[in-house]
């Protein structure tokens, strides 16, 4: 089953030409936001897409590109829509997700809403554990190193897309992934210059061997990457709001 991914924001943490690097991912007429960030509603907004277009969010860290839209999602969800949308926790993110990121503005004092239950019809992933959303759309979390001590995961999508979200240079990873038959294509974050202390950086990536870069999409750049057009070897950036069909 083919795969569309369209990204709603290619940017980094910290660009301002671009939205937060969040992706639309549809599959078997599901369709799963991969992170809801800060600039998420906003993107979702430019491009004429509804809550109620989206049947779930899966969330692959808590940091505020990654978490900082879902206090609006929630919101509008349970007093606009009188819905839940699905969201796909990793269960070792689930607690600190509502203690220390959505608590503070979603608690309700009343004691009616203490839990991300109140807003949400929240599944617990585990990781390296494929979970099935649709007979033709499955997940699977990938335990990767972003910042010491805090979880963060990249995400399988039906054995042929690998979505890397943030992480350090991973070779082997990546190897493994396409060795096993298990990746056709790679979305990787893109750090485009300097030390990759929390992510990996394009002089990284430009190591890989040509079969695996002939895979790669550049992901999560900055807002210089018009300079590093034709810089990429056998890379590609993949365009925000662009739709891609991936088999």
């Amino acid at each position: 089953m083919s795969v569309h991914i369209q990204m709603i924001g290619t940017g980094s943490a910290f660009a301002k030409r671009y939205f937060n690097n969040n992706g639309l991912i549809s599959s078997g007429g599901y369709h799963l936001l991969i992170d809801c960030g800060i600039t998420a509603p906003y993107a979702l907004h430019q491009l004429q897409i509804g809550l109620d277009d989206i049947d779930g969010i899966l969330i692959t860290h808590i940091h505020g590109d990654h978490v900082g839209g879902l206090e609006e999602v929630a919101y509008r969800m349970k007093f606009v829509h009188q819905s839940k949308l699905t969201l796909f926790v990793p269960a070792s993110i689930a607690q600190d997700l509502w203690e220390h990121t959505l608590k503070g503005g979603l608690e309700d004092t009343s004691g009616h809403c203490d839990s991300l239950d109140c807003y949400f019809n929240v599944q617990l992933l585990d990781e390296q554990s494929p979970y099935q959303i649709n007979e033709n759309f499955t997940v699977e979390l990938i335990r990767t190193q972003h910042i010491p001590g805090k979880p963060s995961y990249g995400v399988l999508i039906n054995d042929s897309v690998f979505y890397s979200s943030d992480m350090t240079f991973a070779p082997q990873l990546l190897t493994d992934l396409v060795s096993q038959g298990r990746c056709k294509h790679i979305m990787h974050d893109c750090q485009l210059s300097g030390q990759g202390v929390v992510h990996t950086t394009l002089q990284e990536l430009l190591t890989l061997p040509v079969t695996l870069q002939e895979r790669i999409w550049l992901m999560h750049y900055g807002d210089d990457k018009d300079r590093y057009e034709g810089q990429t070897g056998f890379m590609r950036f993949i365009e925000q709001h662009k739709i891609y069909t991936f088999d």
